[in-house]
C-alpha cells in the first residue's frame, strides 16, 4: 500500500479529453501512469491485459470511459484480469446505482472498488480537479497519493471529500452537476435579458464588471465572458444543448426525496427546449459547456 507522498503506479483506462489531461497531471506529480485507450495514437499499451501485466501488485486501475455499458463492460473485463488485493476506481460520470453492482462483482474476486466524481473539465490539468469519493476508508487510503496529485493545491478538504460508502462519490457529483445546470442557466437568462434591452450597449463589458467583487462573481461567469470575447453575440453556434444525464438523475432524486428543486428542474427542461428552438440563453449554455469541459457545440449555418 502507498502512503501520502509516495510515488505509485496507476493504470488509467480511457484517454479522452479528461483522461489524457489527468494522465499528464498525475505524471507531473511524480507517479507512473500507464494508459490504455482503443486509439493507438494515445495509448501506452495495446490491451487491458497488457495494462495489467505492466503494473506491479497490488494494482490500482482508474476507469475514465463513458457511463453505462462501456463502464460496466470494462469492470467485467477487469474482474477477469486483475487479482485479489487490486483496486478499481470508476472516475467517470456513472449513475450512483451502478456502483454497488460493480463493487459486488469485483468483491467476488477480492478486488476493491471506489467511485469518484471528478469535476474540473478541460481546465483541471492546470487547476486541479474537485474529487468526491465513495468506498471504504482502506481503499481510499490506498489511492490517496493519486487523489492528492489530481486535486487542487492547498488544503485537501478544499478539493477532496470521502463522501461515504460505495455510491456516495457519484451521488455527490450528480448533485454537483445538477447545481451546475441551474447556475449556468441563471447566467444565460441574465445574458439574454441584457441583450434584449437597448439601454445596454455593451453586454460583454457589463458582465465583465461583475467578475470582481460582486456576489455573482464566479468561474462560470468568467467563462461566459471568455466565450463572448471569442464569439461576440455567440453567432457561430446554435442554442442546441445536450444533457449528459446527471441533471435528469438529480431531478429524479429530488422527486424521490420530495425535495422541491425548481431551479434545477427548469434548467433541465430548458435544455430539452433548446432542441426545438434557438435562443440566446441556450447559446450561452452551449458556449459555457464548451468552455469548461470541451463539450462539442453545434455550429450555426
Amino acid at each position: 500500500m502507498s502512503t501520502e507522498g509516495e510515488a505509485m503506479q496507476l493504470g488509467l483506462i480511457g484517454l479522452g479529453k479528461m483522461g489524457n489531461n489527468m494522465r499528464d497531471r498525475i505524471r507531473a506529480a511524480g507517479h507512473e501512469v500507464i494508459g490504455f485507450d482503443p486509439r493507438p495514437e494515445v495509448t501506452d499499451v495495446e490491451s487491458l491485459q497488457a495494462l495489467a501485466d505492466r503494473l506491479d501488485g497490488p494494482r490500482v486501475v482508474w476507469i475514465m470511459v463513458p457511463a453505462g455499458d462501456p463502464t460496466r463492460d470494462t469492470v467485467v473485463e477487469l474482474a477477469g484480469i486483475l487479482s485479489e488485493g487490486d483496486l478499481v476506481i470508476d472516475g467517470g460520470n456513472s449513475k450512483y446505482t451502478d456502483d454497488q453492482p460493480n463493487a459486488d462483482l469485483l468483491a467476488e474476486h477480492g478486488i476493491g472498488y471506489l467511485d469518484c466524481g471528478v469535476s474540473g473539465g478541460i481546465w483541471g490539468k492546470e487547476n486541479g480537479y474537485g474529487l468526491m469519493v465513495g468506498g471504504s476508508p482502506a481503499d481510499v487510503a490506498t489511492a490517496m497519493p493519486i487523489f492528492d496529485a489530481l486535486r487542487p493545491e492547498g488544503p485537501r478538504e478544499d478539493g477532496f471529500a470521502h463522501a461515504g460508502p460505495v455510491g456516495a462519490g457519484h451521488y455527490a457529483k450528480m448533485i454537483h452537476n445538477g447545481i451546475e445546470y441551474g447556475l449556468m442557466h441563471a447566467y444565460a437568462e441574465g445574458y439574454e435579458i441584457l441583450t434584449a434591452e437597448p439601454l445596454i450597449e455593451n453586454v460583454p463589458e457589463t458582465l465583465r464588471a461583475w467578475s470582481k467583487g460582486t456576489v455573482v462573481r464566479s468561474w462560470l461567469l468568467d467563462l461566459l465572458i471568455k466565450a463572448l470575447e471569442e464569439d461576440p453575440g455567440l453567432a457561430e453556434i446554435t442554442g442546441y444543448t445536450d444533457d449528459s444525464g446527471e441533471g435528469r438523475w438529480t431531478v429524479e432524486e429530488a422527486i424521490r426525496h420530495s425535495v422541491p428543486a425548481h431551479v434545477i428542474s427548469s434548467a433541465l427542461f430548458a435544455r430539452f427546449g433548446s432542441r426545438q428552438q434557438d435562443s440566446p440563453a441556450m447559446k450561452a449554455v452551449s458556449a459555457l459547456r464548451n468552455q469548461f469541459g470541451g463539450h462539442a457545440v453545434q455550429k450555426s449555418d
